[in-house]
């Protein structure tokens, strides 16, 4: 028997629960639909990431990444405390620790500002009184920035859709995706859905639930896998606030950093690294098929060659405990090798082009009755709210 619905949205993460919730809030009679293939929401980057509150200091000025992440650091915030989830605005300092990096967070305050961020300048004086235990010439401290349990607030949206009347199918993968003119079918587990939209959040296998759809897909998913550490207990007070390395805008990720966390410990981390299997977490995981899926595509090679250099320094991090002690202690010194205690990894879906450029805005693929989240970079978790108004409203012009 095939049920037919209004919406059906693919992708049980923070983002497709908040699309969720919108259209629920936009469309309360609208029959709704949710299909995760894992047993619970959230099971990959939501609930893989430092959990993080940002606050837009990075983003390009006017940026639909910075509008929505500004949009989404007040309503993640308003969501929590309508819903007695903790939070903690312990604030961030972006820390500079030589001539070079002070004139990098001299041009990223400068952005910071032009997307209406109130930050305050530090001296090297000032911060060693802030964080007596991190080293810099200067710091830019953002108070907005804040720290949540992300996998808790997608439980909680979760648990609202539920109760909001849609029907929410965990366990189940989807292997069919037919568009017509009047429905989207979509299939999973010998069952058969029928909606008049289609929005899918594929997160992880974006390309491959795009290519499945039918859709033109000149890019692929290439997981990159952020391997963190914890602090031991003891250690819990080393920081007052998040310590962030000035970045470096040659790159394309933050670098390690020192991460309060909402349950009191510390982690450092990430380092990006090729991942072997895009929802492989222990440190050995290999797929077989994912490899083949980048080491066949030739913008892999071409964004390879571009970050040779970065990719060669990442894999010694990986590889040696030590190599990745270096660059905490860069502005933590006083951190050993002992204190580098596991702690789970994360993996993010990097979107990466037949150019070999990696996308770091929102990338979505739209055709009459479906659209298809391919993208959605960091600070997704922050923004994920906002996403889902914007979603539904471009479900609504289909």
């Amino acid at each position: 028997m095939t049920t037919f619905f209004d919406f059906c949205i693919v992708g049980g993460g923070i983002v497709g629960f908040a699309t969720a919730l919108t259209l629920q809030e936009r469309h309360p009679d609208a029959r709704i639909a949710l299909l995760e293939k894992e047993g619970m929401p959230g099971r990959h980057q939501t609930g893989h990431n430092s959990g993080v509150i940002h606050a837009g200091i990075y983003y390009e000025p006017g940026s639909l990444k910075a509008r929505l992440c500004r949009e989404g650091l007040v309503a993640t915030k308003v969501f929590c405390r309508s819903n007695g989830i903790p939070y903690d605005e312990c604030g961030k300092l972006i820390v500079a620790t030589d001539d070079v990096e002070h004139e990098r967070i001299n041009t990223l305050y400068d952005r910071a500002v032009a997307n209406g961020l109130q930050l305050e300048r530090l001296d090297g004086a000032q911060l060693a009184r802030s964080e007596p235990n991190i080293r810099g010439v200067a710091a830019l401290y953002s108070r907005e920035t804040a720290i949540v349990d992300y996998g808790l607030v997608c439980r909680k949206m979760a648990e609202q859709v539920v109760q909001g009347g849609a029907l929410v199918r965990y366990g189940l993968q989807v292997d069919h995706i037919e568009e017509s003119a009047h429905y989207v079918e979509v299939g999973g587990g010998g069952e058969l859905f029928r909606a008049g939209q289609l929005i899918v959040c594929g997160g992880l296998q974006a390309d491959r639930l795009a290519r499945l759809a039918g859709l033109d897909v000149d890019f692929r998913i290439v997981p990159f896998r952020g391997e963190y550490f914890q602090l031991p207990q003891a250690k819990n007070a080393v920081v007052n606030h998040l310590i962030y390395p000035a970045p470096d805008p040659a790159l394309p990720f933050l670098g390690i950093h020192l991460t309060r966390m909402i349950d009191g410990s510390v982690t450092v981390g990430p380092n990006a690294v090729i991942g072997f299997a895009r929802e492989g977490y222990p440190k050995l995981s290999f797929s077989r098929r994912d490899c083949a899926d980048f080491l066949r595509f030739p913008g892999f090679w071409k964004l390879i060659y571009r970050y040779r250099h970065h990719a060669l320094q990442e894999l010694v991090t990986s590889l040696s405990k030590r190599a990745y002690l270096r660059k905490c202690r860069k502005y933590c010194p006083s951190l050993s090798v002992e204190d580098l205690l596991p702690f789970r990894a994360g993996i993010r879906a990097q979107v990466v082009t037949d150019e070999g450029q990696a996308v770091h805005d929102f990338l979505f693929k739209q055709t009459e009755r479906m659209l298809h989240v391919c993208n959605a970079p960091s600070p997704a978790a922050t923004s994920a709210l906002p996403i889902g108004r914007m979603i539904a409203e471009r479900c609504q012009a289909i």
